[in-house]
């Protein structure tokens, strides 16, 4: 069974991927103008807590989502590493947030309502598109000017789960109940603003929320797949790839990739400190092997050219690294073909001497011995390419990245 996001453009091709796009579009819009989306009087008011209805569709609408999405990244319906998540940039989205803010309580529309007021021939919403495109233009003509602020206090990819580290089943739960009380607490305050009471709830709303509760407790009970999970869901496809070692490259064609502008290679040194510190290739990143899954989140940010290649001594810790973003749902992940050992052997000419071999040692142990912490300095740690020279069965394709794409309200 496929895993969702499903890979659209592959399986229907562009135009049928645009149809599907198109539907889901047309169908959003509608539902936001029959929920009062595209009046700028019903959101302005909100804001005055005399109709909190677009209040109470927009949480029903992300409880409701994120209850499923989590019910089906549990169940293994669902790849949750493939869901954007935009990193969060703490002092830029606070003053960003307060500025729209303003700008929704003075135009009454959000940019994503005012293209819903405009489609249904609204001249306010018309007018606040207008202004939004003006406000484009200007940001990309100043943020220049302030572009140090606009990229500090970069998080990452930071969830409530990793605030208040708890699971995420523990936050599904808890959202929703407080959302649940939110509801009954919004009715209460148009009440007490409006002067008069409020109709009742629908005879559906309580079954609804229990069953909504129900789901949510399902979501912390079941938990999220870990990483050993999801490998065991792939293992049987990707296991295939590593035995026939179709995904271990050699070190000939890391140095002419590396050299090429068409693609990004980034290399992962997933050794202990002290053997990356002996000696490592130029340009690698160090990633401990048991920071390797947290480092995926931050690779998912690469742009869709970059080629990632795990290395360690031998082959043994770079295989286990290539599992876990393989897991991690990373594409475009390949292994260095005899470790930084052949590596050696092979580039580090007279520098490195008989006398210099570690014999007896163990598994992915480093073959050679140092005198001192050379790091990147060491002459093999970039060879010049001799591409004439450089005979090599080429390996590396590029994947089509099925990565996470930007979304949401503005």
């Amino acid at each position: 069974m496929a895993t969702f996001p499903l890979p659209l453009a592959d399986l229907l091709g562009h135009w049928g991927s645009y149809v599907i796009y198109a539907v889901i579009g047309v169908a959003f819009g509608m539902t936001l103008e029959s929920a009062g989306f595209g009046n700028s009087k019903l959101l302005a008011a909100q804001f005055y807590f005399k109709d909190m209805r677009v209040f109470k569709v927009m949480f029903t609408a992300i409880i409701v989502a994120m209850t499923l999405v989590f019910l089906s990244s549990a169940l293994g319906l669902l790849d949750y590493n493939l869901i954007w998540v935009p990193p969060t940039y703490l002092w830029p989205g606070i003053v960003g947030g307060l500025i729209m803010g303003v700008g929704f309580i003075i135009g009454g529309f959000c940019p994503g309502t005012s293209l819903v007021g405009m489609a249904t021939g609204k001249i306010d919403a018309v007018v606040f598109v207008l202004g939004v495109l003006f406000g484009i233009y200007l940001f990309g003509e100043t943020v220049g000017s302030f572009a140090t602020f606009f990229d500090s206090s970069n998080m990452g990819r930071f969830t409530l789960p990793e605030l208040f580290n708890v699971s995420y089943g523990a936050v599904v739960i808890s959202i929703v109940v407080v959302a649940l009380f939110l509801f009954v607490f919004a009715e209460k305050v148009e009440g007490m603003v409006n002067g008069e009471p409020q109709p009742g709830l629908p005879s559906w709303s309580k079954p609804a929320a229990g069953a909504l509760v129900a789901l949510a407790a399902v979501v912390l009970i079941i938990g999220q797949p870990s990483s050993a999970d999801r490998w065991q869901s792939i293992a049987s496809e990707s296991q295939v790839t590593l035995d026939e070692r179709a995904v271990l490259i050699s070190s000939a064609e890391f140095i002419k990739d590396r050299d090429d502008t068409k693609i990004k290679i980034i290399p992962l040194d997933v050794r202990e400190e002290r053997y990356f510190n002996q000696f490592h290739l130029r340009g690698a990143v160090h990633v401990p092997l048991d920071e390797v899954q947290e480092k995926a989140r931050e690779l998912q940010f690469e742009l869709a050219n970059t080629v990632f290649v795990t290395m360690s001594n031998d082959e043994a810790a770079a295989t286990e690294a290539w599992k876990i973003l393989k897991a991690e749902s990373l594409p475009n992940v390949y292994i260095l073909e005899g470790g930084i050992n052949d590596w050696l052997k092979e580039y580090a000419g007279d520098s490195l001497g008989e006398e210099d071999r570690v014999y007896n040692r163990q598994e992915d142990q480093l073959a050679y011995r140092f005198n001192a912490a050379t790091g990147s300095r060491h002459p093999a740690a970039e060879p010049a390419p001799d591409f004439i020279n450089l005979k090599y069965e080429p390996k590396i394709i590029l994947e089509l990245k099925r990565a996470p794409t930007s979304g949401g309200c503005g």
